[in-house]
């Protein structure tokens, strides 16, 4: 159980590992099948445009299966998440008990965004390291080019991120320190005090907003260099069919959605360091 762990990502990992285990196969298996569907829709309509039929059946059997593992996934992820929380939460408060109940609740809030990364943002993660692969092998088919350039902007996001991974850490962690400071706020029921308090809030979220908001402006030009040379280029191919374009853009396309999982994943991991530094910390130190 949680009780002789360090409380973090690898704790929950490895206690949950089999349900966790489930959920991660499920999620695999239904982000493969829906990274064939810009393919499948490529061959269907050279099919369709030749009389023939059969990839479309094809297209129908896999959008069917994807539905059916998508559901079984949700309802699934739901209850082994759910169950998660509870035991964190749970150690968390047992931890903390010497804190105000300011902090404490601030952490407990806390807590549940380690088991909400590993249920919402992992299988993002998942989906988007999926496409990613499945789109390189795909655009190298049609052309080296085309998969070196997707290459070359992911690089480009990721080397962009690291520069920006320190001032998100500090800000996160300003902000996380008044958030520890409201419930007690609240209790004396000062209004000046208050309002300062949801004024330094505001100030923290803004400059976090502001990182953020520059981070992904630059992110998003280069993804409009790629998917405009992509356009170019493909066009370009000798022999290239309706087809092979719409596949090329779509999965060109794809390969961005995915690819802009990973600064957003990196940017999430920034935060839950600071919040696993916190809520480890040592409670007699923390409330001194």
């Amino acid at each position: 159980m949680l009780t002789d762990h360090e409380l973090n990502l690898q704790a929950i990992l490895k206690t949950f590992k089999y349900q966790i285990g489930v959920t991660w196969a499920l999620v695999a298996l239904e982000n493969t099948l829906l990274a064939l569907i810009p393919l499948l829709i490529g061959l269907a309509i050279d099919d369709l445009l030749e009389g023939q039929f059969n990839e479309l059946t094809s297209l129908g059997v896999v959008m069917v299966l994807l539905t059916i593992v998508a559901v079984i996934r949700r309802i699934y992820d739901t209850r082994t998440y759910g169950t998660i929380r509870v035991a964190l939460g749970n150690e968390v408060s047992n931890r903390h008990e010497s804190l105000e109940v300011s902090s404490r609740n601030a952490r407990l809030d806390m807590s549940r965004e380690l088991v909400d990364f590993l249920e919402e943002q992992v299988p993002e993660l998942l989906t988007g390291i999926i496409q990613i692969i499945v789109s390189l092998i795909v655009l190298a088919m049609f052309h080296l080019y085309l998969s070196v350039s997707a290459f070359l902007v992911t690089l480009a996001m990721i080397v962009l991120y690291s520069f920006f991974h320190g001032r998100f850490y500090q800000l996160n962690a300003s902000l996380n320190g008044q958030m520890e400071r409201q419930v007690g706020l609240l209790d004396t029921g000062n209004p000046s005090k208050v309002f300062n308090h949801l004024r330094a809030l505001r100030k923290w979220e803004v400059k976090i907003s502001d990182s953020e908001a520059i981070l992904y402006g630059v992110i998003f030009l280069m993804v409009i260099a790629f998917i405009l040379y992509n356009l170019w280029f493909g066009t370009s191919l000798p022999d290239i069919t309706t087809g092979t374009i719409y596949s090329i853009i779509s999965y060109s396309w794809s390969y961005v959605e995915a690819a802009i999982i990973l600064p957003f994943t990196l940017q999430s991991l920034t935060r839950l360091h600071e919040i696993t530094e916190r809520i480890n910390s040592n409670p007699s130190a923390s409330g001194s």
